[in-house]
């Protein structure tokens, strides 16, 4: 498989107009301050109806993303941003001492959770291309006290973390933005130990998009039109060298992918997964 991956999406946008966008969309998400805006529009992907109106219904969010009420409650200040499309800390199996990467980490939250299990004597590393975000989640670090936990500014594709030095590599509906998702698992897979482990939550494509929808910035921003099938998925982690690979779709992912868009109801052509894999010994 080619370096950027040959769908239909980046057919219509290229790869430098993608990370743009993205890196647009997310940088007016970390810096909204008003509370009925939330973080996110009606029409923004990556969240649900109840942050989209800014009633900050986190409890019904969390339980539709697989998140406990504790879960929420256990992290302090803004960065919990009603994003992402499942939990990756149910995947991942932390253990105290690990260290872990977050792919796409946003302001924080599920690296701040990651950090609890972990514990003092692990590590948790948040990576996001955008300053704004970063910013937010070190604002939220401090708040939540996590002596732990650090963000770095960088691309997923170009990960800002040394070579076999990574236990596990968690993301939430992140890797589907990237226009280069081959490379995205190659470097996942360059910064795990050997025997590590892959444990994130993404969208894949079951149907064809409509095509004014993969050719829509705004929704290829909003995990809407970046999305790759499962045997897309299931070949770039195997070409990259992964092992025990799973790719499981979500169990009633439609009742908040379908509240993604205001015009189609997305769920006819995607569905929450959790994928896993691990590096060879």
């Amino acid at each position: 498989m080619s370096d950027s991956e040959p769908t239909k999406t980046d057919k219509s946008l290229d790869s430098a107009t993608q990370r743009r966008i993205v890196r647009e969309r997310y940088a007016r998400i970390a810096t909204e301050t008003e509370a009925k805006e939330g973080c996110c529009s009606s029409s923004d992907g990556c969240c649900t109806d109840d942050d989209a109106s800014g009633t900050g219904d986190t409890a019904k969010t969390a339980t539709q993303l697989g998140y406990s009420t504790d879960d929420v409650e256990s992290v302090e200040g803004e960065a919990n941003l009603g994003l992402g499309c499942g939990n990756p800390q149910a995947l991942a199996s932390l253990t105290e001492g690990e260290t872990v990467v977050d792919l796409g980490s946003g302001a924080g939250f599920d690296c701040f959770l990651a950090a609890q299990e972990v514990g003092e004597a692990g590590q948790v590393i948040g990576v996001d291309m955008t300053p704004e975000m970063v910013e937010k989640a070190r604002a939220n670090a401090a708040e939540n006290e996590s002596e732990n936990v650090e963000f770095r500014l960088g691309e997923i594709e170009h990960l800002p973390v040394a070579d076999d030095s990574i236990d596990v590599i968690i993301s939430n509906c992140v890797v589907n933005l990237s226009p280069n998702k081959p490379q995205v698992f190659r470097e996942a897979f360059r910064v795990l130990r050997p025997g590590g482990r892959l444990a994130i939550s993404d969208v894949v494509m079951t149907a064809d998009v409509p095509q004014d929808i993969r050719a829509d910035p705004d929704s290829v921003a909003s995990c809407v039109a970046g999305a790759s099938t499962i045997d897309q998925l299931q070949e770039m982690l195997t070409d990259t060298g992964f092992e025990q690979i799973d790719i499981s779709p979500k169990d009633n992912s439609d009742q908040f992918i379908r509240e993604w868009d205001d015009e189609y109801d997305v769920s006819e052509f995607l569905v929450s997964a959790s994928i896993t894999g691990r590096k060879p010994e």
